[in-house]
């Protein structure tokens, strides 16, 4: 089977290529082709990549390409795992909502939907061009941000694509640890969309041990998703690290504003990552890999583009699908992330459980504004921007919307080319 990863060059691909390193009895791969622009960076992720596989014993052979069409030729799965505007974006994100006291952030609020901006319409054209050279066969597995958004604008023009992203699976493990249980005898109860979510339930062998985990390593928990133990605790139910920046938003703006912007860290950190990729003796992940976020990344993925390749029975992941009734309040188009059978049919949204106001609420505003987002990012204009502006819950007041939207478009100009009209 032939992989390809778009975006091959990110310093987050190592830990792709240890995953797949780590699964040869379960992911057929003899082919992975890491495509991007940046030459630079191919030339010294490709190498360190192949020594991964090497080391381990891997047959696969890693290829790197600059051309898109060369790369996804023959592909079974395309993996994206993109940053247009790289890292220089991502700081422009984090910091200019600060203007009117909004939270910057890369994947919600402002920033997430100037990223949004940026994002679909090239995501939309990979695609395009992947169904045109690939066929309509070969399955599109999103990582990029912001996934739910990203991945409801493939889905609707019709691309076979599932979205990804890693908080159930860290979850997951860090429950199995705490409970001293396997991680496949670990079931979360994953309810919401993409970096709105919450754990309803933690089930080993069908038991809840949610109660439990909150009771003995509450303050554990809360510690690492910045939440009150005692709201978990008389909730029964833990959120995910994203919920902090709508349950806690005005302090959270207020450390953003005295902390050195996360963009700034993982530059510095990409640069000595590449220089460690570089040296042709290193040929296993180097510790600074971990500071790199997207822990569990590479399992999830693996594990995701197994159950879509392999041909297999049906296996249950948590990933970014359409909603087709599942939450009842939601239109059937939007995008969830849910515990889904996924197989090579596709992926289908288990059932859930109906779901208690306080959340239900604000995945259905999130919706909304994913809905204005995406409009936004596809016909463009001012005006879709600031409406969509003011559908965020985090936002939501009409001067601030008009004042985020002026200088979200000033900001972006370079990537928006409705922006100059």
């Amino acid at each position: 089977m032939k992989l390809t990863v778009v975006g091959g060059g990110s310093t987050y691909t190592p830990e792709l290529i240890d995953g797949i390193a780590g699964r040869r009895s379960t992911l057929d791969v003899d082919e992975i082709v890491l495509v991007d622009p940046d030459e630079h960076r191919l030339a010294v992720v490709g190498p360190f990549g192949q020594r991964l596989l090497d080391v381990a014993g891997h047959p696969a052979r890693i290829r790197t390409t600059t051309s898109l069409e060369d790369g996804v030729d023959g592909a079974s799965a395309v993996l994206l795992q993109l940053r247009v505007g790289g890292q220089k974006a991502r700081r422009s994100d984090e910091t200019f909502p600060h203007v009117c006291g909004c939270l910057g952030q890369e994947t919600t609020g402002a920033g997430g939907l100037a990223k949004a901006l940026r994002t679909v319409p090239v995501v939309l054209d990979i695609a395009e061009r992947v169904r045109k050279i690939a066929g309509d066969d070969t399955w599109i597995v999103n990582f990029t941000n912001p996934v739910g958004i990203v991945t409801r604008a493939l889905l609707n023009e019709g691309h076979r694509a599932v979205g990804l992203c890693n908080v159930a699976i860290h979850l997951q493990r860090t429950f199995a640890a705490m409970l001293d249980v396997g991680v496949d005898d670990v079931k979360l109860e994953h309810t919401g969309l993409n970096h709105l979510s919450w754990e309803r339930q933690v089930l080993v062998d069908g038991v809840d041990r949610l109660p439990e985990l909150l009771e003995v390593h509450g303050e554990a928990i809360a510690e690492q998703i910045s939440a009150p133990v005692e709201w978990m605790r008389r909730m029964r139910v833990v959120p995910s690290y994203y919920l902090k920046y709508y349950y806690a938003h005005d302090k959270t703006v207020e450390k953003q504003r005295t902390e050195r912007p996360r963009a700034e860290v993982v530059s510095d950190l990409e640069e000595e990552l590449l220089k460690v990729y570089a040296d042709p003796e290193v040929n296993s992940k180097p510790e600074q890999l971990a500071q790199r976020g997207g822990a569990f990344y590479s399992e999830a993925a693996v594990q995701l583009v197994h159950a879509l390749t392999a041909g297999g029975p049906a296996e249950e992941h948590v990933v970014n699908v359409r909603n087709n009734g599942t939450m009842p309040f939601l239109p059937d188009d939007a995008v969830i992330e849910v515990p889904s059978t996924v197989d090579a049919k596709g992926a289908v949204a288990l059932p859930v459980r109906p779901v208690e106001p306080l959340f239900a609420g604000l995945i259905a505003n999130v919706t909304a504004y994913e809905n204005l987002a995406l409009d936004a990012a596809l016909r463009g204009g001012r005006d879709r921007v600031a409406d969509a502006l003011l559908a965020h819950p985090l936002i939501g007041q009409y001067a601030q919307a008009d004042q985020l939207a002026d200088t979200l478009v000033a900001a972006n100009r370079q990537f928006l080319p409705w922006a100059g009209e």
